[in-house]
Parts: C-alpha cells; sequence; structure tokens
C-alpha cells in the first residue's frame, strides 16, 4: 500500500474517531454524566494558563515604571485587580478545593492587597452547588427534604429536612467530586507555587499549600466536625449566649452531616439585629469573650468564623440574645508553649510594653519583622501599638493605611508567614474575619474587648504556674495576684466608662502609676 493511500486512511480514521469522541461527548454533557472540570487537564490548562497570565502581566506591566512613584503604584493597583479577577474566575471554574483556598485569601484582610481580598470574598457567596439528582440517594432518610439548600460552600452543602420522626434537622451533604479532586488540586498548586517563585523569588507563598494539606483531608471529615462541634459545645458550656447544634450521629457519616436545624441572621446582618431588637454591643462583647476563651485558655480554635457561619438570634424560651456557632470543620490545636507565647504577646500589647513585644513576637518566629508582626495582629499602625492599641479606636485614615501596607510590604507579609509557627496562620484569619464582623457591626477595636482579652491572658497564665507548682503557698500567692490583676481590669473599665468627666484621666493616671500593668 501506498504511503499517500495509508496516510489519507489515517487521517479518515482520525477523522471519525474524533468525531465519534466530540458526539459521544456532547451527549453525555447534555445529559449531565459529564462535567468538564471533573477532566484532569481541563482542570491543570485552566490552572496553567492562569497562572502564566498572571505573571505576564506582573513582569511586562511594571517593568518600565519607575519603582515607588505614584504612577507605579496605580499601575500596581491595576495589575492586582486584573490579577486578582483571574484568580477568582480560576476557582469558580475548577471550584473544590480552589474555591477554599480562594476563600481563605480572601479572608487575610490586613495582610494581602486589598484588589485580592476584596474580589476573592465573593467566593463565600458563589460556592458551586450539587444538582439533586448527584443526593438523591439519601432522600428516603427523611419525611420531607428541601431541594434548594440553605447555604452553599467549597466543600459542601445544607438543606434542610424533616425526619420520620417528626424533628426538623439540617443536612450538610459533601460534594462529591471534591473529595477525588482535592489531593490532585493541592498537588498542581504546589507546582504552580513553585513555579511562580522561580519568576518571583520574593513570592513566599508555599505556607498556603502546607495549610491546604493539612487541614483539607480534615475539612472532608464530617464525623470529624462532628467530634468538633461536641468538644466546643462542651468546652464552653458555661457561655449561656453559646448554641452549638446538636449532632445527630446515628445518621451521620463521612459525607452527611446531620445536625439540629438553629435559624437565625447572619452575625454582620445589623438589620436583622435591629429589627429583633438584638443589642449590637452585646453580641460584639460575647463574640470577643468567646473567641478568646477558644484561643488563650484552651487552645482549641474555630477557625472559620465567616458571617455565614456564625448566626445571632433571641433564644425562644429566655428571648437573650445568642451566638449560633456553626461549620466545625476547620479547628486549630494549639501547643501549650504557642498559647504561653501568645498570651504573653497580647498582654504586652495591650499595656504597651514595647520591650516584650519584641521578645514574644521572636519568640514566635518574627524575628527582626516583629514591628510587621505586632501590626499584622493588631491591624493597627505602628504608631498606634507605641502609643497603646487599646488608647484609642482606629480610625479611617489609620485603618487605609493599614490596607495600603499589606500592598507595600507583600514580600516581607509572605516572608513572616512562610517563617511563623503553622499554627499562627489559622490565627491571623481568625482574626482577620472576627475584625470584619466587627467592622460591619461599628464596634472595632472597643476598649473592652482588649480588656477581656486580657483577662484570659492572665488566667490562663495563672493557670500554667499553678499547674507547674507543688507548693500550696506558692499556688495561694499565684492565686491572689491572679485575683488583684483581674480586679485592676475591672477598675480600669470602670475608669474608661467615666472617662467623659473632668477628673478620668488624671484618676487613671494615678491608678496606673499606684498599680503596674499586669503581666
Amino acid at each position: 500500500m501506498k504511503k499517500g493511500d495509508m496516510a489519507r486512511k489515517a487521517l479518515k480514521l482520525a477523522s471519525w474517531t474524533s468525531m465519534a469522541l466530540a458526539a459521544s461527548g456532547i451527549y453525555l454533557y447534555s445529559n449531565k454524566y459529564l462535567d468538564p472540570n471533573d477532566f484532569g487537564a481541563v482542570r491543570v490548562g485552566r490552572a496553567v494558563a492562569t497562572t502564566a497570565v498572571i505573571s505576564y502581566d506582573y513582569l511586562t506591566s511594571l517593568k518600565s515604571v519607575p519603582y515607588g512613584s505614584e504612577e507605579y503604584l496605580q499601575l500596581r493597583s491595576k495589575v492586582h485587580l486584573r490579577s486578582a479577577r483571574r484568580l477568582c474566575e480560576l476557582c469558580c471554574a475548577n471550584r473544590g478545593t480552589f474555591i477554599k483556598v480562594g476563600q481563605h485569601l480572601g479572608a487575610l484582610d490586613y495582610l494581602l492587597p486589598e484588589e485580592y481580598t476584596s474580589t476573592l470574598k465573593v467566593l463565600h457567596s458563589q460556592a458551586p452547588q450539587s444538582s439533586m439528582q448527584e443526593i438523591r440517594q439519601i432522600h428516603d432518610l427523611f419525611q420531607s427534604f428541601d431541594d434548594t439548600p440553605l447555604g452553599t460552600a467549597s466543600l459542601a452543602q445544607v438543606h434542610k429536612a424533616v425526619l420520620h420522626d417528626g424533628r426538623t434537622v439540617a443536612v450538610k451533604v459533601q460534594h462529591p467530586k471534591v473529595r477525588a479532586q482535592s489531593s490532585k488540586d493541592i498537588l498542581l498548586m504546589e507546582v504552580l507555587i513553585l513555579a511562580v517563585k522561580q519568576l518571583f523569588p520574593e513570592f513566599e507563598f508555599m505556607w498556603l499549600v502546607d495549610e491546604a494539606k493539612k487541614n483539607l483531608p480534615l475539612e472532608l471529615d464530617f464525623l470529624n466536625e462532628g467530634r468538633n462541634a461536641e468538644k466546643v459545645s462542651q468546652m464552653l458550656k458555661h457561655f449561656d449566649f453559646l448554641k452549638v447544634p446538636r449532632i445527630h450521629w446515628d445518621l451521620s457519616t463521612e459525607r452527611v452531616l446531620l445536625m439540629e436545624f438553629v435559624d437565625g441572621g447572619q452575625v454582620n446582618d445589623r438589620d436583622y439585629m435591629e429589627k429583633n431588637k438584638i443589642d449590637v454591643n452585646e453580641i460584639s462583647r460575647h463574640l470577643g469573650k468567646m473567641y478568646s476563651e477558644m484561643i488563650f485558655v484552651n487552645g482549641f480554635v474555630h477557625c472559620d468564623p465567616h458571617p455565614g457561619n456564625v448566626l445571632v438570634r433571641k433564644h425562644p424560651g429566655t428571648g437573650k440574645a445568642e451566638i449560633v456557632l456553626l461549620d466545625h470543620g476547620l479547628y486549630q490545636v494549639l501547643t501549650e508553649e504557642f498559647r504561653l507565647n501568645y498570651c504573653h504577646l497580647w498582654q504586652s500589647l495591650i499595656w504597651t510594653d514595647m520591650k516584650r513585644v519584641k521578645e514574644y513576637s521572636q519568640r514566635l518566629g518574627a524575628g527582626d519583622l516583629y514591628p510587621l508582626f505586632a501590626c499584622m495582629l493588631t491591624a493597627r499602625s505602628w504608631n498606634s501599638v507605641n502609643r497603646g492599641i487599646s488608647q484609642a479606636p482606629v480610625t479611617a485614615t489609620e485603618d487605609l493605611e493599614i490596607r495600603n501596607n499589606a500592598a507595600n510590604y507583600l514580600p516581607q507579609i509572605s516572608q513572616l508567614l512562610n517563617h511563623v509557627p503553622r499554627q499562627m496562620l489559622l490565627i491571623l484569619k481568625t482574626n482577620d474575619l472576627l475584625r470584619g464582623i466587627e467592622a460591619a457591626l461599628g464596634t472595632r477595636a472597643s476598649a473592652s474587648s482588649f480588656l477581656n482579652m486580657s483577662r484570659c491572658c492572665i488566667r490562663a497564665l495563672a493557670e500554667h504556674k499553678k499547674k507547674n507548682t507543688c507548693s500550696f503557698f506558692r499556688r495561694t500567692q499565684i492565686s491572689f495576684r491572679e485575683a488583684f490583676n483581674l480586679w485592676q481590669i475591672n477598675l480600669h473599665e470602670l475608669i474608661l466608662r467615666v472617662k467623659g468627666l473632668k477628673l478620668a484621666d488624671r484618676i487613671l493616671a494615678l491608678i496606673c502609676w499606684l498599680f503596674p500593668a499586669p503581666l
């Protein structure tokens, strides 16, 4: 057979094969059996292309403009915004793990450029929804099942249902393909971040991949989430304002979690609170107490407090304001050493002991970047940190300065995030999410919130000292000092309440002189 005939036959065969594959693909896709996103090649190609376009934009758009000039800053902001939109589109297209990582980045308000955080925040409300065909197999468990989800997240969606015994429940169902795709997606992200680092050596975002590797398998295990919910409920049972929905273990699995249905408004919804006569300041205080207790006293921290996971309501029985804490998949367990150093650092920040701020920042891995670290923790300027973060609330000008610095110091911030203990990363994310809630409620950086933090630090440090001494006299001495320090904070809080009086400032100065800051 001639070569020309062979070539024509091969071409004909290839054409018919391509047509058959294309026709099959169109048929399957139209019948919802096939999703292009299920193909690794599609997901990889899309991610590689987006990364290449973003990298090329940064390399070419800024090279001809003098670094640090006004033109450079304006142009950089435009490149940030274009790149953030491309990244957001990639996350929405690839879904699952990509949306989860994008949400994490969107929560870092005071650590990343605003163009990125404001753009990626939409991922909290644009998570994919699984079709009813994909979750139909669990329908028989219920007397009724609402097909429209109450909420959709990156890894799962939640439906309202009624059991055969009449109980109303919330059903959290994992998206079918996210578990199979997650490990491949993380590997892809790791390769892309390493590739970008070759072009931009100061780009150190490997901490993001490390966190995803560690946390995603835990978040995909809904039985682990149920155990976390029960643990935090027991741990904070002394807070009568906290509600954690009960878990129905008999019908829960690794991919389906059944819990008590609890209704309420999102914690940042001021209109809902006004309509239901819920005190915004009371909710903000409760939230601060709850998280201070988790971080400083227990070292077991709910790390995803975005508004969809924190509801508020009036208790049906008592009528008191109540916080409903949802989504317990992501917790950070703090080592004792980290927790105590973190307690000391916050005490130093609150009472403006700059020598100890430096010491404990460096113990937590900040090195010579400790001033930047203090600003990242507090979301305050270095001048405010030196003056005292509890002395005056954050202003709009200062907030803008902090956000601008997130862009200006991005290489140093990424370097710092790569060197601090891994535990710190989720704590920073949690801090920023809580600040976002406080900003929405108009209660950010109130003096009472810092004093509540200080109370928890004092209790935690005193408990540690008592645990490590065998002397009854020493334990008594520590307890007395603890009580005295707590009384001192109560007195300080009282002074702040009457600060509007003429002599208040003088009284405050006298008290501070008579009773040195507790550390």
